[in-house]
C-alpha cells in the first residue's frame, strides 16, 4: 500500500511547522500513520493507534485538508 508521508507546493502561506500540521505531516501525524499501517496490516495491535491518538492530542473529527 501506499501511504503519503509528505506535502509540496500546495500554495498555503503559514509556518513550516502550522503547514506541517495542516497537511497532518507532522511528526505526530507520521508516527500516528506508520503504526495504523501496521495496525492495519495486521502487525500491530489497533489499540497502539488509539493510543498514538490519546498522547498526541490528535483529533479525529478534523477535517481532511484535502477537503478544506
Amino acid at each position: 500500500p501506499y501511504y503519503a508521508l509528505g506535502t509540496d507546493g500546495f500554495g498555503r502561506s503559514d509556518t513550516r511547522e502550522n503547514l506541517r500540521h495542516f497537511f497532518e505531516v507532522d511528526r505526530y501525524y507520521i508516527v500516528l500513520t506508520v503504526v495504523w499501517a501496521l495496525a492495519t496490516e495486521g502487525k500491530l495491535d489497533m489499540e497502539v493507534a488509539e493510543n498514538v491518538i490519546k498522547k498526541y492530542n490528535i483529533d479525529k473529527e478534523k477535517p481532511s485538508p484535502i477537503t478544506v
